[in-house]
Parts: structure tokens; C-alpha cells; sequence
């Protein structure tokens, strides 16, 4: 686990260095739900396609969850490696492999615990329920396993290297397509079947990551490092809370989002679905921009040179308002045939066309928003990410609601809630920004 300098060389260079690996990384991370959608709308009916879109969503929201959590490692070991700290960071990866560990145990119990209540929660279709109930109890018997490579990958990720992680999703990405295949396809297991492909692919993954490390040059982490230290688990913790807590929020919202979509009937369900998950997929260089930004800001910060972290924040931007923009307006031209990829539904891809229409101005938007989070993160200020992203829920939730109820045969303007919620997020960045300046809080010094 050798560490990279991202301290050093052009910024827009590390930009795209550190950003391409994760991009792919996080692009076969979503293929896992496409693939699960796409093969099981060529096997099953609408009912399965929603459990599947539903069950995926609950998943994807746990992810998110432990992703979030897991940015304090790679903050705290990103800023350790800029200030040239081996020792702190050799016990940021270690109290970061202990905690996360037995975090994944309680989330499993809890989990397994709780998959009807979840399941009735989110007012699934009726049709639905068998399949979403058998999908969740599988993938969350594999948690320990989500966990296990996020945390990896967020190691890596804290000494400056996106590739690992990339080839580690790799491997899983293709199992997956071949387990679907045989589950779905051969073994006509349905959504039980998606569950199972998406579990044991993670776990490959997970077990050849593992083989890869220990080949490797360490950062000299011992035995001890593992031992729970106060000062080590409260640095990652005072930074990962926050951003758990922030994406868990989003994620929730978005939940609920979905549940106002069941409310609307089987069709409107699927194509919402469906949707999300192209979402997950455009939204490849915001959260790709989010990643290089904190790492590489938080390298920049421990190392002092906080001009480089204020110039890593600008380029990133950059970047996501001219993706945002491109992406928005050829979606206004091919919304429908995207969705008739997933599905041969009229109704489905009429209701997923309109959704994706207006939804699609998020990319740009809330790219905008991700950014601003990565620099908050990389100095330590993950309570603000928090802070913002709060307000735009409060927005985005009522208004995606009172969209539904009086537009009950048109998707449109219940899409158009996100990027307005989103909005007020931005407003939100650009006010606390300010004030982090001119109150002193953020350094922009060249020395």
C-alpha cells in the first residue's frame, strides 16, 4: 500500500490521475444494479423489475451510508501522507479495519432483523414484496463484505491511489454479469437470483483484493495499529459521522421519493426505478470529482499548501458544469430510448422518459455541490457538507410530494424536485464558503 504525492505536478493532472481510476471504479460499482435490471427485465416480468430497482436502492442507500463513514479514513490518512506522518497514518488504517469490522457485524444483525419492517416501510408495490424481501435478505447477509471493500478502497484512496480499488471492482463487475447470468438467466432464481450474483461477486472481489494487499510493500502498519486508540477512531469519526450522516439523509430522502412513486402504481415504480438507476450511472464525474477533491485536498492541507487545495476545488468544477450541461441536453433528445433499454413497456418508458427529462439537470447542479463537499471534508469542516445537504432535502422532499399530487399523470415536474433542492445546496456552499474566508478558517497561502 504505497502512498502517491498528490502534493506535487499539475493540479488538473492530479485531478484527472486520481479521478479516471475512481470513475471506472464507481461506473462497475453502478453496472452491478444495470446488470441485475437489465438481465432480470429479460428474464422476468415488471413485478421483478421493481423489486429488484427497490431492493437495489436500499442497498445502494447502505453503501452510500458506509462510503460516507468510511472518508474519514481517507481524509485522515490523506492528510497524514501530506504532512509526511507514516506512523499516524499506519494507525488511521488500522483503527479504520477494527472499527469498520465490527460495524459491519451489528449492521448485518440489525439488518437481517429489521427486512420485512424495511420492505413495508417503503410501501412496496404488493406484487413486489416477495421478491424485494428475498433480495435484501441475501444482500445483507453480504455485508460484511460491502463493508470490507469500501474500507479498502477508502484506504487506498487516503494514500492517493484510485487504481486498486478499480481492479478490485473489476473482478467483481464481471463475476456478477456471470453469475446473473447463470442465477437469472439459467437457474430462473429472479430477484433472489440478482441478490446472490451481486453478494458472491462482492466477495470474490473482496478475498482477491486481500491476496493482492499482502503481496504488496505496507506502510509499516503492525499488530498494535489494530488496537483501538481514542485519538485515531475520533479523528475518522469527527469526519465520517457527518458525511454518514449527510449521505444517509440524501438517501432517505430519496427513499421516500420512492415510496410517493409505489403510491403512484407498479408502472410509474418501475420507470422511477429505473431511472435511479441511470442516474447513479451519469452521476460518474460528480462523485468522481467529490473523491479527487478530498483526497487530493486533504493531502494538500496536511502538507500546507492550501492554495493547491482552493485551485483543486476550481478545476473540479470545472469539470462537473461542463459534463452537467452536455449530458442534460442529450438526454432532452434520447430520455425514451435510454429507458427502452431496460424495458419494453410503453408505460414505463413514457413514465421514465418524462422523470429523466428534468431529474437530468441534477448532474450539473448537484456536481457543484459535491465539489464544495470534498473541500469542506478535506479541511476537516465535514459538519457543513452536512449542514447543506439538510437544507436541500428540506426543500427537495415536499416539493417532490406536492409535484406527485398535482401532476398524477405526468412524472415531469416530481423529476425537477432534485435539481431545485440541489439548488439550494449550492446557495448554501457558496454562504458558508464566504464566511470560512473571510472569518479566517480556510488558509489560501503559497508559502
Amino acid at each position: 500500500m504505497e502512498s502517491i504525492n498528490l502534493t506535487e505536478g499539475g493540479i488538473m493532472r492530479n485531478i484527472v490521475n486520481f479521478s479516471l481510476p475512481y470513475l471506472l471504479s464507481y461506473f462497475m460499482q453502478v453496472l452491478y444494479g444495470m446488470v441485475d435490471l437489465f438481465i432480470i427485465g429479460q428474464y422476468c416480468g415488471v413485478e421483478s423489475i421493481t423489486a429488484v430497482s427497490i431492493g437495489s436502492q436500499v442497498m445502494h442507500m447502505l453503501t452510500v451510508i458506509i462510503i460516507g463513514l468510511a472518508m474519514g479514513s481517507t481524509v485522515v490518512i490523506g492528510q497524514a501522507i501530506g504532512a509526511n506522518n507514516t506512523r499516524k497514518a499506519s494507525l488511521a488504517v488500522g483503527n479504520t479495519i477494527t472499527l469498520f469490522m465490527c460495524f459491519s457485524v451489528f449492521l448485518t444483525v440489525v439488518l437481517l432483523a429489521s427486512t420485512r419492517g424495511i420492505v413495508d416501510l417503503i410501501a412496496t408495490p404488493t406484487e413486489a414484496v416477495d421478491g424485494t424481501i428475498n433480495y435484501l435478505l441475501i444482500c445483507f447477509v453480504g455485508i460484511p463484505f460491502i463493508v470490507a471493500y469500501n474500507i479498502i478502497a477508502s484506504i487506498f484512496r487516503g494514500l492517493g491511489d484510485s487504481k486498486s480499488p478499480m481492479y478490485f471492482i473489476a473482478i467483481a463487475c464481471v463475476a456478477n454479469i456471470l453469475f446473473d447470468i447463470l442465477f437469472i438467466g439459467i437457474l430462473q432464481l429472479d430477484a433472489a437470483g440478482a441478490a446472490l450474483g451481486t453478494t458472491l461477486a462482492q466477495t470474490l472481489s473482496v478475498v482477491i483484493s486481500l491476496m493482492m494487499i499482502r503481496r504488496r510493500k505496507s506502510i509499516n502498519m503492525v499488530r498494535g495499529d489494530l488496537r483501538p486508540r481514542q485519538e485515531a477512531m475520533g479523528a475518522v469519526l469527527k469526519i465520517g459521522i457527518p458525511v454518514a450522516l449527510q449521505d444517509g439523509f440524501i438517501q432517505v430522502a430519496f427513499i421516500i421519493i420512492t415510496v410517493i412513486a409505489n403510491m403512484r402504481g407498479l408502472t410509474d415504480a418501475a420507470a422511477v426505478g429505473i431511472v435511479e438507476k441511470l442516474i447513479g450511472a451519469l452521476f460518474l464525474v460528480p462523485s468522481s470529482m467529490l473523491s479527487a477533491v478530498s483526497a487530493i485536498g486533504a493531502q494538500n492541507v496536511g502538507a500546507g499548501k492550501y492554495w493547491r487545495a482552493q485551485q483543486t476545488l476550481w478545476n473540479a468544477m470545472a469539470v462537473v458544469l461542463a459534463y452537467g450541461l452536455v449530458i442534460s441536453v442529450i438526454i432532452q433528445f434520447f430520455a425514451d430510448d435510454v429507458i427502452a433499454v431496460f424495458t419494453d413497456d410503453a408505460g414505463v418508458i413514457k413514465s421514465g422518459g418524462e422523470y429523466i427529462r428534468s431529474y437530468i439537470w441534477d448532474t450539473g447542479i448537484a456536481g457543484i455541490h459535491f465539489c464544495f463537499s470534498g473541500f469542506f471534508c478535506a479541511y476537516g469542516y465535514s459538519i457543513v457538507s452536512f449542514i447543506h445537504n439538510m437544507s436541500s432535502i428540506l426543500f427537495r422532499v415536499p416539493l417532490c410530494y406536492l409535484f406527485s399530487i398535482h401532476n398524477p399523470d405526468n412524472l415531469y415536474p416530481m423529476g425537477a424536485a432534485t435539481p431545485i433542492g440541489s439548488f439550494v445546496s449550492v446557495l448554501a456552499c457558496v454562504v458558508v464558503y464566504v464566511w470560512l474566508k473571510r472569518s479566517g478558517r480556510l488558509k489560501n497561502t503559497k508559502e
